[in-house]
């Protein structure tokens, strides 16, 4: 549920930033981590739910780490296009799809605004397109589409209405082919760019 968050910059702060895969002892961290971020928008899932998105894709879901400390997590999981979870119902199974679902980015508080959401959604990227992902997916909500649709994100008008999203929820979704480095291009460059600048997300 990739919302944007508003403030002003805060300035850089020093730390070892490192992007893992989920570990059993991340799970109270996440929880929190996900209340704080959608509580007041009513979309809260809790534990089983999330858990169940992470085991349907271990190697799409990841932990950012600052300094040792759980600051971050993101949620990836494939979805046929113009599907997306059921917040009220945890994964029964796992889908073979080349669209991978962005389903939740969450930074802390106190790192947010400050680049970190760039780092998970740039490893996200990477790991894409390395498991040969066509498609990235994700449902805006929090009054994020504008965002999105500034990074090349469209509303896909024949996916499902966001029912146990809210009310503005939308859809959206963009290549994966023609985000960041080109083709030509990528089996020289290892660590390709972000293909858009990208604020702090929760």
């Amino acid at each position: 549920m990739p919302c944007t968050t508003t403030g002003g910059n805060r300035p850089e702060r020093s730390g070892t930033i490192r992007i893992r895969p989920i570990a059993e002892d991340d799970w109270e961290t996440i929880v929190a981590l996900e209340s704080d971020a959608y509580t007041e928008l009513g979309l809260c899932e809790g534990r089983t739910a999330l858990r169940s998105r992470a085991d349907a894709s271990p190697g799409t879901c990841f932990v950012l780490e600052i300094d040792g400390e759980p600051a971050g997590y993101l949620l990836a999981l494939p979805y046929p296009a113009g599907r997306y979870p059921d917040l009220e119902q945890p994964e029964e199974s796992t889908f073979s799809s080349r669209n991978l679902h962005l389903h939740d980015i969450v930074i802390a508080p106190a790192h947010r605004r400050l680049g970190r959401a760039s780092h998970l959604v740039a490893h996200l990227y990477r790991t894409a397109l390395s498991q040969g992902y066509e498609q990235m997916s994700l449902v805006a909500v929090g009054g994020s589409e504008p965002f999105w649709s500034a990074r090349g994100f469209t509303v896909d008008p024949s996916a499902e209405a966001c029912d146990t999203y809210q009310a503005g929820a939308v859809y959206m979704s963009r290549s994966i082919t023609a985000i960041g480095t080109p083709a030509s291009e990528q089996a020289a460059s290892p660590a390709p760019a972000v293909p858009f600048p990208l604020p702090e997300v929760s």
